[in-house]
């Protein structure tokens, strides 16, 4: 059984989706041009293609990864730009679609594995946290550059915060420093870092593992593990709103007006320069 998203003649896909004979959906963010940022048009195929895995029986296990050099840069530079002139319920509501991705990511009832090609900021880093195994290429590199555009990465914090607790999430969060793999390593934010020619063979032998347990047990183990720490999807949706609200709110005031125009300008912001 192989099946693959077809594209219209002339169009690419922003994510392409193949589904093998042993039940493995693998979800790749297609964008290899920007770095697979998102923007509304991805995040809606992932989050549509999330929802088709769970109401798919043939399903049983979710890979996920970027096309090309990095797995995924966070916002579009375009998308950016919209939000630089939306009105905060215009921003509240994308932040609320972002939102929808990473809990349907984060809940869904079948494993699913970050395969962490390249490059992850922001939002990518939250698709990693999102996923129950994460498995990085060695050259790989993160960050939560948010601050730095007087931001914060409000979306997603809840399932960072989970994989790397309170303390190292204060640093990265309030810092905005690039990070290694073998330092995600450590943190508890990806499970292994391996090298990057490396990297598929080591997938592939965890996903022979998943593959020898029963299908309804592993769905079982999940929800276990999330009503053992205590949450679950309603729960989560709660407090995503209150995050876009959050992020809805510094994305309009002038701290991340400016931030965000210094960065699409490509200019050091006010507060570096003292204007």
């Amino acid at each position: 059984m192989h099946r693959a998203e077809s594209p219209g003649k002339d169009s690419v896909p922003s994510l392409t989706t193949q589904l093998d004979e042993h039940g493995v959906l693998r979800l790749t963010l297609n964008r290899p041009e920007v770095h697979n940022a998102f923007d509304s048009g991805l995040i809606a195929a992932l989050t549509a293609a999330l929802e088709r895995a769970e109401e798919d029986a043939d399903v049983r296990i979710v890979v996920l990864s970027g096309a090309g050099a990095s797995f995924s840069a966070g916002a579009d530079l375009n998308w950016m730009r919209k939000q630089v002139h939306a009105s905060e319920h215009e921003n509240e509501h994308d932040a609320l679609q972002l939102a929808r991705l990473m809990r349907r990511l984060n809940y869904l009832d079948r494993p699913s594995v970050a395969r962490v090609n390249g490059a992850a900021f922001g939002g990518g880093v939250g698709l990693v946290a999102c996923c129950d195994i994460a498995i990085a290429a060695d050259d790989a590199e993160f960050g939560l550059t948010e601050s730095r555009l007087g931001l914060a990465p409000a979306v997603i914090s809840p399932y960072v915060l989970r994989c790397i607790g309170e303390r190292h999430a204060r640093r990265y969060f309030i810092s905005g420093e690039r990070f290694t793999a073998r330092q995600a390593q450590a943190i508890g934010l990806v499970h292994e870092a391996v090298p990057a020619d490396a990297l598929d063979q080591r997938v592939d032998a965890l996903i022979g593992e998943l593959l020898k347990a029963g299908p309804a047990a592993l769905r079982s183990c999940k929800r276990l593990a999330f009503s053992v720490a205590g949450h679950d999807r309603d729960a989560q949706l709660a407090l995503d709103q209150q995050a876009a609200r959050l992020i809805a709110a510094l994305r309009v005031s002038a701290e991340g007006q400016e931030g965000l125009t210094s960065f699409l300008e490509k200019r050091n912001p006010g507060w570096l320069t003292g204007k």
